[in-house]
């Protein structure tokens, strides 16, 4: 009867965690294994039969017959006068099989089979999650949000399985209520002690791309491929496509008429602005493409320190650097080279850094972010504008205007 009770509630476990028979059975051979050695010293001669569908156990202890009074090893042999109380024609040197009872191995030991066994079947889940998400990495994956957190949001699939979406993970704009179905790609999947940590990301220029799979046919069917992706994520992105059929514009195909085939993918992402650009091998083209949309009228490389000097006419260059400077930080991106913005028919400018004994450096540097880096780019900006684009007072743009003037009237 204890091992009827005791297969039935292990069956139960079988049916929460949709575990196969097979599974099943090794997992109890093994647990049943655990507490014998416990009990006995060695398991090696013990023979455990199992029908979990049943609820049939049976463990059976193997022993040779020994003459009485040699005895040395009480798992392995059995004198002779005991061997005949089980069966009276046993003879020295036969072996003998006897049941061993669940209730023998002690209340404890019982106990202690029950936890084991749990402690297994959530250690071959979580075994079982990881690998699963393993082979899901790099892949988009859509679950709800179960909890939200100051620091990340934890959201369920429809198994149940928790996957946790850090702050530093999420588009800025982004807003999620319980419940919310949420998309992004499995970016990485760890196992910490024993449970799977499943990290979504919707950063990753790799979601961009997979987005691209989902929503562009062309690019599903391999007639498009995906040669490069950089993101500012909630901003900008550039994405470099490129096409072995001369037939198929694969600018065009991602973008579709009027923006029709990338609108889902803008809303999706927090209408971040995607630039699509066909991809090249020439590196002065592809610098040239990739600082659209301002047109560029001349490029010089220099491959050895990935250097790119750039000219453009006056009227080009904050197209080029691009609000925030993220069109040009993300060109560099692209092409691996870094790219510095001349003005063409400007003949006399001079670096900020050469003004440090009046403007300090932490001002330099604000505007460096912003992709100016010469008193005249400086000049040729809006003040209100400045104001916006960086974390400056108005009053601290109009001291260094002033300083950038004097020096020019000079």
């Amino acid at each position: 009867m204890e091992n009827l009770a005791l297969i039935e509630s292990f069956s139960e476990f079988k049916d929460d965690k949709f575990i196969d028979r097979v599974t099943l059975m090794a997992i109890l051979e093994e647990v049943f294994r655990a507490a014998l050695k416990r009990k006995f010293g060695s398991d090696d001669n013990f023979d455990i039969i199992i029908n979990p569908d049943k609820g049939d156990l049976e463990i059976w202890r193997n022993r040779v017959v020994v003459p009485d009074g040699e005895v040395e090893e009480p798992n392995e042999e059995i004198s002779l006068s005991e061997a005949r109380k089980i069966e009276p024609d046993f003879e020295i040197g036969e072996d003998v099989s006897e049941e061993v009872k669940l209730i023998d191995l002690g209340r404890r030991a019982i106990l202690a089979l029950r936890q084991n066994l749990i402690a297994k079947i959530h250690e071959h889940d979580n075994t079982t999650i990881y690998k699963q998400f393993k082979d899901l990495e790099g892949e988009i994956y859509t679950a709800e949000v179960h909890h939200i957190r100051h620091r990340a949001i934890i959201l369920l699939d429809d198994e149940g399985n928790e996957i946790i979406m850090p702050k530093e993970k999420q588009i800025p704009s982004d807003f999620f209520r319980k419940g919310d179905n949420v998309r992004g790609i499995i970016e990485s999947v760890e196992l910490k002690g024993n449970k799977p940590l499943i990290i979504m990301s919707r950063t990753s220029p790799v979601f961009l791309e997979q987005l691209f799979h989902q929503e562009i046919p062309e690019v599903f069917d391999g007639l498009i491929t995906i040669k490069k992706v950089v993101r500012i994520p909630g901003e900008k992105a550039k994405v470099a496509v490129d096409s072995y059929d001369d037939r198929i514009d694969p600018v065009g195909a991602c973008v579709g008429m009027k923006g029709s085939r990338i609108h889902g993918i803008v809303r999706e992402l927090g209408n971040e602005n995607i630039d699509v650009i066909n991809w090249t091998n020439n590196p002065q083209l592809m610098v040239t493409r990739a600082l659209s949309p301002a047109r560029v009228s001349m490029v010089k490389l220099n491959d050895e320190n990935k250097t790119a000097q750039v000219y453009l006419k006056p009227e080009e260059v904050s197209k080029a650097i691009g609000r925030g400077g993220h069109n040009i930080r993300l060109a560099g991106h692209l092409t691996g080279y870094e790219i510095d913005v001349f003005r063409e028919g400007v003949e006399e400018d001079v670096e900020l850094t050469e003004f440090s004994d009046e403007i300090e450096d932490w001002v330099i540097q604000e505007f460096r972010k912003i992709g100016l880096d010469t008193a005249r780019s400086v000049l040729e900006q809006d003040v209100e504008d400045l104001v916006k684009r960086t974390d400056l007072e108005e009053e601290t743009i109009l001291d260094v205007v002033r300083i950038l003037k004097e020096e020019f009237e000079d």
